[in-house]
């Protein structure tokens, strides 16, 4: 099954798979699955799919795609599974010992496994486009083309941040200096400035002796100045 699709007519492009050692009855299962469908619904079934040739199959199909984003420069989102068949490849004939000696004949079936992937029309397009606006969704193009509007629409916050030098205000440094300060460095500051109480008395009881001596010399410079003051007994 080939030659439905023109890719000289239809965008597109095609990726074969040659001597996959599965048979082509048991690809056919799963090529059935994606066939006609879009590529996101294809690979949706393809991850899913409990079949053993699904690997296979979505190898294929990446390729198909890569080849039609890479070398017709077409948008992976408006591709859809325009074709894919499995065509049998040459039999690989093997020996499996028996009993008695005997042995007998195995083949391994191989096939080819091709898949074309086309650009969806401009009607189908608009009826797809139509279809997801109904659903509340949007395409994979439109939601990433949304995300960069809405990032580049969005304010700088770390320049919205940031303050001028110039703005800053002389007075606003110096309260934030003080500010600073730790308290615990203030207080043991304020206990060096605090005189000690033991000090103070010290000091207090050498002042009150000095006077008391002061007035002492006093009185005994009186006593030998005048004297009538002194001992009437000495004077005789």
């Amino acid at each position: 099954m080939s030659g439905l699709i023109d890719l000289d007519v239809i965008a597109g492009a095609k990726a074969t798979h040659k001597y996959a050692r599965l048979s082509a009855s048991k690809a056919r299962v799963v090529l059935n699955l994606i066939r006609d469908e879009d590529l996101a619904l294809a690979r949706d079934r393809l991850r899913f799919c409990e079949r053993g040739a699904a690997e296979v199959v979505s190898k294929v199909l990446e390729s198909a795609v890569a080849n039609a984003t890479n070398n017709e420069q077409l948008d992976a989102d408006e591709l859809y599974v325009a074709e894919c068949w499995a065509d049998e490849g040459p039999v690989l004939k093997r020996w499996r010992p028996r009993a008695r000696g005997r042995a007998t004949r195995i083949f391994k079936q191989t096939s080819h496994i091709t898949v074309i992937v086309a650009q969806l029309s401009p009607e189908e397009l608009e009826m797809r486009e139509a279809r997801l606006a109904a659903s509340g969704s949007q395409t994979a193009a439109a939601a990433r083309a949304a995300r960069v509007a809405a990032s580049r629409a969005a304010p700088d916050t770390d320049e919205a941040d940031e303050v001028a030098p110039e703005d800053i205000d002389a007075g606003d440094d110096i309260d934030a200096a003080a500010d600073e300060v730790p308290t615990g460095d203030a207080e043991e500051q304020g206990d060096a400035v605090e005189p000690d109480d033991e000090s103070g008395d010290i000091t207090a009881a050498a002042a009150d002796e000095a006077e008391a001596a002061d007035e002492n010399g006093e009185a005994s410079g009186d006593d030998a100045a005048d004297p009538e003051a002194a001992d009437p007994e000495e004077r005789n």
